[in-house]
Parts: structure tokens; C-alpha cells; sequence
């Protein structure tokens, strides 16, 4: 539910030439080095000299997760604000010499981490990264500056509650997490933002921005040893560490399904269905992505859409999916529907997590989820942000400086057997949360209809056997 900005000005352009020379030589293109910095932080680069470019980006044990309680949204406001300017440097100068140089500098707050990055031509690589630098260890942190930034962002919020997609997802995460980590939208509501002060935002950078705990990836037209040698004196400063955070008690659902149901006066109704899914470290993780595919995650190749929407036409997009993350995170089903036909879709959502239970996929099911798992596994390192984004996972979840080699073989061997008996185990379609944001008097949700039969016009779980060779509209996280 966050709202992310500052788009890599290089990004498109360089894509095209950077996809191809990773495809002509992964190996070569997909070489890490691992070094420590003296502060603690681990630095990854990878040198990729086909174009004049490099990008740096430095996870901070600083996320949204961080956010004390009653207090969502602060990390967001926090990392909105470490670009508005330093000590030295108004926001409006500060954007000035980056903009001078065609350069990217941000800082923003995911769920887990907060990130800092830039890019730039190799020719401005050395006073762009004195900015981000800048920005990192000695931050403006104005007052004027801090509450303009929460104003905004408290402006966003209600705008963003306007949106039956944004207002839906917030009730999922409160109903389904209450009060842990992950219980609140990552930029915080609209209440809670209004009341952080610039105090909270001082406080929250001075102890969560620790170079210690930090995990920095390069990528581009660099020298490893060179880039090592300039992180050690231009983030000097930002020493010391974070404490690590203990791991909340996964979510669990009582039996049943427990409906909140919002009213509000719209076409169609946004459902959301959905439980405690995995933390990225879970063993089974890709043996849920390819039963994920093939139940929801795969486009017109999956069982949702092939039944709910292309033999039902109940909906126009429906998918499921799990949020992997530091922590137990969600799995869930989303999709839009006519208010009259809510019942309808929710009955052949829990059927079609039923079916995936009960029998093992079909063979080309099966292989279907294997070919466009693994050939879509490039597109997530086909630019020099996406190469610097990849080698953080690859360290923060400890993957191993050889995952991109081994993940063919990761995805390759999952079974049949294994996808049903992983649907068994993750799958509860007997303990879920429902979220319907519909008009409510045309919507007439009906929790107990949902483990009945479904009306003699609907497909059942049988009707998926033959598969749809339409590649899916889009690759599904993971």
C-alpha cells in the first residue's frame, strides 16, 4: 500500500543493451564480488562496463516494519525527507545539482528496508555520490522542510483512500496482522502521519541509518576495488549498528471465513481473500512459487483466471500471490467483480484453493510454471538497477553469490507431488480473511455460501485440466 516514487532516468534507455549483453554472457554479467566495509557494511559489486553508467544502492535496516506503535508511517517520512536537502544544502539546491548532472538520488521506505540509492554517468559518479553521501550523514532535517514532506504525504493518503484497491488492502493487512509489524500501510494512515513531529523523524534517522547493518550493491562501469576504497571514505561517519528485530508470531486465522465489510457507493466490488503466507527464508519457497503460478500467479496460464474470468467471465483480472518477507508475510487472492456477482467469484476462488489440495497438477501445468519461471528469470536483472536490487536480496536473504546460477535447478526440480503437498500445507481455504469493499445492498456477501456447490452454470475444479498456451500478462513477483 505505499505510494513509490523517483523512477531511474536511465532505466529505459539502457535496458535493451543491458539485457542483451546479459543474455549473450550471464556468467560473466552476473559476477559479484563480497567485501566488508570497516563500519560493518557489506558491499557487493558487480562490473558491468557496456555502458557508462553505475548505479549504487544501500539497504538500511530502517523499513516500515521499524515504525513504533502508534507511529505508521514515520519510517516513509523519514527517508521522504533525507533527500530534501543537508546541512550545508536547501532542498531546492540539492535538487538543483542532481538535476545539473542528469543524476537519480533517493531514499525511500519498503516494508523490510529502507533504501538509498543513486544513478549516474560514470563521469558524474564521484559528485553524485558526494550528494547521496551528503544527504546520508548530514542531513538537513528542517523543521520546515519535515512538516511540508508530512503534509504531503498526509494528502496522498486521502487521496489514496479514494481507491477501493488502496482502501481494501489496508483493512487485509489490519485484519490479518492487527498490531505487528506489518499490520499498517507503509505510509502510515492518514491519522497516524498528521501526529509524527520533526522530533520523531530526527530520532528515527539518528538510531535506524547504521552503516553496521547495512548491505550496500554496485553495479556498472566501476572498478571494485576502487568503489570499495571511495564507500570507506565518503559514508566514514555513519557508523555503529541496529539491533535486530525479533520476529513477530506468524498470522494465524481462526476456522472459518471472517468477512469486513466496507460500504461504499461503486460498480464493482474489490475482494480481497487471504491468510499467513511464508517469510522469504521458508524451505519452500519455490515450490510455492510454482504452485502459485499455476493456481493464480500465472496469468491467463492460471486456474483463477482460466475459470473465474475466461469460462465464468465473472472478472476481468484476477491473482493470487504470496508476500514473502523478512517475516511471515500474507498470501492472497484479489479481484474485481459486479457487486451482484460477488458470492459467485468468492465460491469458485475457495473452490479452485480446494481443487489445488485434492490432486496433483497436470504434467503440462507442471511445465508450463517451469518454462515461464525460468525463462523470465532474466527480466529480473535486465538493467543496472534491477542487477543492484538482486544482489541485495541475494545477501540480505542469504541466497548465496551462485543463485542466479542454481535457481533454474531450484525451480526445475519441483514436483507434482511437491506442489500438492505444499497447497496442503499453505493453503487454508477453511481460515480466511475476506475483505469486500462493494456496495454492500447489491453485493450481499454471504460467508456461508462459500462451502457449498457451486450453481449448475459455473465451472468446477475439473474444468482446468487443459491448459491455456497464452503467455500471462505479466511475470509474477517472486
Amino acid at each position: 500500500m505505499s505510494r513509490r516514487r523517483n523512477m531511474n532516468p536511465f532505466a529505459i534507455a539502457a535496458a535493451a543493451a543491458l539485457l542483451l549483453s546479459l543474455t549473450a554472457a550471464p556468467s560473466r554479467a552476473l559476477e559479484i564480488k563480497r567485501m566488508t566495509l570497516s563500519n560493518g557494511a557489506i558491499l557487493l559489486v558487480s562490473e558491468q562496463h557496456q555502458l557508462p553508467m553505475v548505479t549504487i544502492q544501500i539497504a538500511f535496516d530502517a523499513g516500515a516494519r521499524r515504525d513504533p506503535q502508534g507511529k505508521a508511517g514515520l519510517a516513509s517520512l523519514t527517508a521522504d525527507c533525507l533527500t530534501q536537502g543537508t546541512t550545508q544544502l536547501t532542498a531546492e539546491q540539492f535538487s538543483q545539482q542532481v538535476d545539473f548532472m542528469g543524476s537519480s538520488v533517493s531514499v525511500d521506505a519498503g516494508r523490510d528496508y529502507s533504501q538509498a540509492g543513486l544513478t549516474s554517468l560514470t563521469k558524474y559518479e564521484d559528485k553524485t555520490l558526494d550528494l547521496l553521501a551528503a544527504a546520508l550523514e548530514h542531513p538537513g532535517l528542517r523543521d520546515t522542510d519535515i512538516i511540508h514532506k508530512r503534509d504531503e504525504s498526509v494528502a496522498d493518503i486521502r487521496a489514496a483512500q479514494e481507491d477501493p484497491d488502496y482502501v481494501a488492502g489496508v483493512a487485509f493487512r489490519k485484519q490479518l496482522f492487527g498490531d505487528t509489524p506489518y499490520g499498517n500501510p507503509e505510509d502510515g494512515t492518514a491519522d497516524s502521519v498528521a501526529k509524527l513531529t520533526p522530533d520523531d523523524v530526527r530520532n528515527f534517522y539518528k538510531t535506524y541509518y547504521k552503516m553496521g547493518a547495512a548491505v550496500i550493491a554496485v553495479t556498472g562501469d566501476v572498478n571494485a576495488d576502487n568503489v570499495k576504497a571511495e564507500l570507506e571514505k565518503k559514508l566514514a561517519s555513519l557508523d555503529g549498528t541496529v539491533t535486530p528485530q525479533s520476529a513477530p508470531p506468524p498470522p494465524v486465522v481462526a476456522p472459518g471465513i471472517h468477512p469486513t465489510l466496507i460500504n461504499r457507493d461503486v460498480a464493482q466490488a474489490t475482494l480481497i481473500l487471504g491468510f499467513g503466507g511464508v517469510a522469504r527464508s521458508n524451505p519452500d519457497y519455490y515450490r510455492l512459487q510454482v504452485m502459485n503460478y499455476i493456481l493464480g500467479g500465472g496469468g491467463f496460464a492460471s486456474r483463477l483466471t482460466k475459470v473465474v474470468r475466461s469460462k465464468a467471465g465473472l472478472v476481468y483480472d484476477i491473482s493470487s500471490g504470496f508476500e514473502p518477507g523478512k517475516f511471515a508475510g500474507a498470501f492472497s487472492v484479489n479481484t474485481q467483480t459486479r457487486n451482484a456477482s460477488s458470492n459467485d467469484a468468492l465460491r469458485l476462488i475457495v473452490q479452485q484453493l480446494r481443487a489445488m489440495q485434492q490432486s496433483p497438477v497436470s504434467d503440462d501445468e507442471l511445465a508450463s510454471a517451469h518454462r515461464f519461471l525460468i525463462g523470465s528469470f532474466p527480466l529480473k536483472i535486465d538493467r543496472q538497477s534491477a542487477i543492484a536490487s538482486f544482489m541485495l536480496q541475494v545477501e540480505i536473504y542469504g541466497l548465496g553469490m551462485d543463485y542466479a546460477e542454481r535457481y533454474p535447478k531450484l525451480i526445475g526440480s519441483v514436483t507434482r507431488e511437491d506442489v500438492q503437498r505444499v497447497a496442503r500445507q499453505y493453503l487454508h481455504p477453511d481460515s480466511m480473511v475476506l475483505i469486500a469493499v462493494a456496495n454492500q445492498a447489491e453485493a450481499k456477501i454471504n460467508v456461508a455460501s462459500l462451502s457449498g456447490p457451486a450453481p449448475a452454470s459455473m465451472p468446477n475444479a475439473a474444468a482446468v485440466a487443459s491448459p491455456v498456451k497464452a503467455a500471462p500478462q505479466s511475470p509474477p513477483g517472486g
